[in-house]
């Protein structure tokens, strides 16, 4: 047995007395239209795909070399460039 339970609603009036007019040329109720556009927009909805965790994967320990501030980029650069040089 479905229940049916009665809410109060706020439409701007110009939005309901076309939802009235649409409904009555449908010759159905305000309700039968607003419940059929209501499932209607529900059941169009994608469901969402669950993203799987991203692993970023590290080398050695995990961590970064003494006096390395990688909110400095610059100095990141510096330490970088110096490391390329060096091979």
């Amino acid at each position: 047995m479905l229940w049916c339970m009665r809410t109060t609603i706020r439409f701007n009036e110009q939005l309901l007395l076309q939802a009235k007019k649409l409904a009555a040329d449908r010759g159905i109720t305000l309700t039968v239209l607003l419940e059929g556009a209501l499932r209607e927009t529900i059941n169009r909805r994608k469901p969402v795909a669950r993203r799987s965790k991203l692993r970023l994967t590290t080398a050695g320990r995990g961590s970064t070399k003494p006096r390395v501030d990688l909110d400095d980029t610059a100095a990141l650069l510096d330490l970088m460039e110096a490391r390329d040089g060096a091979d």
